[in-house]
C-alpha cells in the first residue's frame, strides 16, 4: 500500500470514530446532564419559560435530531453562542487562541528540548551520580502540586522580587511577552521532570538492545551510538509522546490561565464550567476531540518516516 492510499484509508476510518465520540458527548451534555432550563432560569421558572426555552435551545427535539445536530457542530465547527457572554463560540475560541498559543508553544519546544537533551545524557551516564540525581529531582518536582507552583512563583519571583508580572495580559507582539514568560518557566519546571523520566525509560530500552552490544564490539563510540543509533530507534515513543502533547498547545493551560488572567482557551473553559455554560464546553471538548484524532493519524503517517522498516498496513 502507497503513502497516499494509507492517508486516504486513515482518514476514512476517522469518520466512525468521530460519530463515536459524537455519541459519547451528546449522551454527557444532552442526557446526563442536568436540564439546562433550570440552570438558566432558575428554580422558581414557570412551565411556559422552560418551554419556551427548550425550543429556543432545540432540546425538545427527538434526541435522533439531537445527535444530528452535534455531529453537524463536529464537522463545521460551528458551535453557536455561548449562554453566559452570548457570543459566537467560534470567535471566542478564535480571540483565546492567541493568548494560549504564546505560552503553550514556547513551553512544548523549550521542555521537550530539555528533557529530551537530559535523558540523553543521563542515559550516556546510566547508573551513576548524575543518573540517580536527575532520578531523585526528578521525582521530587513531579510530587508537588502545580497550583503550588504557580502560587510560590506569584509570591515570591512577581510579588517579592518583582522580577516578573503577577497576572494580566496585553495582546500583540512582543507585548505579550512580560506576561507570559513567569507562566512558561513554572511550567517548564512542573513538566520536565515527567518529560525526563519518560524520555529516560525510552533511551534506556534501546541501550540494552542487541544491536548497541553489536555496535560496540565493532568499536563504534558511545556518543555515535547515542545519537546514530539509540536515538534514531527510541524515536517511534518520543514521536508518539511529542505528537499527543499538540492538542493541548490549542486547549491551553488551564491553571496558569486561570490564575495569571491571561484570556486564553484555559481561562474561557475554566469560565464555561464555573458558570456552567454547556455550549461552551461541548465546544472545547469536541475540539479537543477532532484534535486528538486529527493528530492521531499524522503520528501513524511519519511512523514510516522515521523508521522505514515499518509497513503501511
Amino acid at each position: 500500500m502507497n503513502l497516499y492510499s494509507y492517508i486516504l484509508r486513515r482518514l476514512l476510518y476517522v469518520i466512525p470514530v468521530l460519530l463515536g465520540v459524537c455519541f459519547l458527548i451528546f449522551i454527557i451534555f444532552n442526557v446526563v446532564a442536568p436540564d439546562p432550563a433550570y440552570l438558566l432560569l432558575g428554580r422558581h421558572a414557570t412551565i411556559e419559560q422552560i418551554a419556551t426555552l427548550h425550543r429556543e435551545l432545540g432540546i425538545d427535539r427527538p434526541f435522533w435530531e439531537q445527535y444530528l445536530a452535534v455531529v453537524k457542530t463536529a464537522f463545521t465547527f460551528d458551535f453557536g453562542y455561548s449562554w453566559s457572554s452570548k457570543q459566537q463560540i467560534w470567535e471566542m475560541i478564535k480571540a483565546g487562541a492567541g493568548p494560549s498559543l504564546s505560552i503553550t508553544v514556547p513551553l512544548f519546544v523549550i521542555t521537550n528540548t530539555i528533557a529530551i537533551s537530559i535523558a540523553l545524557l543521563v542515559s550516556f551516564y546510566r547508573g551513576k551520580f548524575i543518573d540517580k540525581a536527575v532520578l531523585l529531582i526528578s521525582i521530587a518536582m513531579m510530587s508537588i502540586s502545580s497550583l503550588a507552583y504557580i502560587l510560590f512563583g506569584q509570591y515570591f519571583f512577581a510579588y517579592k522580587l518583582g522580577l516578573f508580572e503577577i497576572s494580566g495580559y496585553e495582546p500583540g507582539f512582543p507585548h505579550f511577552i512580560p506576561y507570559v514568560i513567569l507562566p512558561i518557566i513554572l511550567y517548564v519546571a512542573i513538566s520536565w521532570g515527567p518529560d525526563t523520566r519518560f524520555y529516560r525509560s525510552v533511551i534506556l530500552d534501546e541501550v540494552y538492545q542487541d544491536y548497541v552490544r553489536t555496535a560496540r564490539a565493532k568499536g563504534v563510540g558511545e556518543l555515535s551510538i547515542m545519537f546514530k543509533h539509540v536515538l534514531k530507534n527510541a524515536m517511534i515513543p518520543i514521536l508518539t509522546y511529542v505528537i499527543i502533547q499538540i492538542p493541548f498547545l490549542i486547549l491551553g493551560l488551564l491553571l496558569a490561565e486561570a490564575f495569571f488572567s491571561i484570556p486564553g482557551l484555559g481561562g474561557i473553559t475554566i469560565k464555561a464550567i464555573n458558570t456552567s455554560d454547556f455550549p461552551v464546553i461541548k465546544a472545547m471538548t469536541i475540539l479537543s476531540a477532532v484534535g486528538f484524532i486529527i493528530f492521531g493519524v499524522i503520528t501513524d503517517v511519519l511512523y514510516t518516516v522515521v523508521d522505514p522498516r515499518m509497513r503501511l498496513k
